[in-house]
């Protein structure tokens, strides 16, 4: 048999061919073993915070109407700061957009607890209320997580508070969070987008509950509105707490100044959007809130220009993912009972409304 022959074109043509696939294969190789970019967070899930996620799960869920009560054990889990039961509610909306809100309710502290023993329902009122057209959020579908930690959601810690031998504090807010937000995943595993507001202590709350969130929505958007919780503290008092909860994992140990030589957490907002550019931060305030400026040295003025001092730091810092409605007066929170209380010639709700739709409008304001 006479053998075909091949000529010198095509023998080059398939050497040619062989070197590129294996340079090819090379840049592939090569580019796998590089170095991922870090993701948003990762030094505060290397130091726990997302330890409790897919651990816990409702002993019950009851459904009335469109909204559902998920109720969990208190033997092991998330628990009030007393001991009482704790639960978290899901409502369904007609959207693809998820709200999530956190309830606020005080702080309990090694010198004093003021703070809610059990938790307040979802009540339809403001940001919640899905009857109100011009709500923003009417529509969307709902994680609701109450207030009765006494720890700003974040602590994981037990107290004995009156010397007796038997610890009688139970800042379980970390555990709280992290339930809540696994049966919000469950119901709601892929929003296009997602609001992220708390007030009071809910709104000092979302900074800690933003890395868990991005842990399970990875690529979503987020909103976040901070109504009344923005991190004005004096010297030396946010440590204090944070000891008392058991609640540094929350603070990156890198970011040194993260809790501000004045006591203040702008730089820890700061932080926040260096870390994850598919964020916005919304602070709502009064000049002179009278909850946080009685536990400010120097009262309701010093509160104020440290307030202020912070927005205009943010501002300058982020001026397209940052904003703020700061108005006159004394007013603690904005949410849910005064949706429509105007400031700068906008009422809140239509401020947020300029906010979510990502309209030219939306920029900081004050009375």
């Amino acid at each position: 048999m006479t053998r075909p022959k091949i000529g010198f074109i095509t023998i080059l043509t398939v050497i040619l061919l062989a070197f590129l696939m294996s340079c090819s294969d090379k840049d592939k190789n090569s580019s796998d073993t590089e170095p991922n970019e870090p993701l948003p967070f990762q030094e505060l899930y290397d130091q726990g915070i997302d330890r409790y996620l897919g651990t816990i799960t409702p002993i019950s869920s009851t459904t009335t109407g469109a909204v559902t009560e998920h109720t969990f054990s208190s033997v092991d889990g998330p628990v009030c700061f007393t001991g009482n039961e704790f639960s978290m509610f899901t409502r369904d909306g007609s959207s693809d957009n998820l709200l999530i809100f956190l309830q606020g309710g005080g702080f309990c502290s090694p010198v004093a607890c003021a703070a809610i023993p059990t938790p307040i329902p979802l009540i339809p009122f403001g940001i919640l209320s899905p009857s109100d057209s011009q709500n923003p959020t009417a529509n969307y579908n709902v994680g609701y997580v109450p207030y009765c930690d006494g720890s700003s959601m974040m602590g994981d810690n037990e107290v004995d508070s009156d010397g007796d031998g038997v610890n009688d504090r139970f800042f379980k807010g970390i555990q709280n969070l992290s339930a809540s937000f696994d049966v919000i995943f469950k119901k709601y595993p892929s929003p296009n987008k997602i609001v992220l507001a708390g007030n009071s202590a809910g709104g000092f709350a979302v900074h800690a509950a933003l890395p868990l969130v991005r842990k399970l929505y990875p690529n979503t958007k987020i909103e976040i509105i901070n109504d009344s919780g923005l991190g004005i503290l004096d010297t030396g008092g946010m440590e204090t707490l944070i000891e008392y909860w058991n609640a540094s994992a929350f603070f990156p140990a890198s970011c040194t100044e993260c809790i501000g030589t004045d006591g203040n957490l702008t730089d820890y907002h700061k932080y926040q959007l260096n870390q994850d550019p598919n964020i916005r931060l919304a602070y709502i305030s009064s000049k002179r809130d009278s909850t946080f400026a009685a536990i400010t040295t120097g009262g309701a003025a010093a509160f104020e220009t440290q307030l202020l001092e912070a927005t205009s730091e943010l501002n300058t810092a982020f001026p397209n993912r940052f904003g703020s409605l700061i108005a006159d007066g004394n007013d603690h929170t904005f949410l849910l009972r005064r949706f429509d209380f105007e400031i700068g010639g906008v009422t809140v709700k239509d401020w947020l409304s300029q906010m979510l739709n990502e309209e030219e409008s939306w920029e900081s304001l004050s009375d």
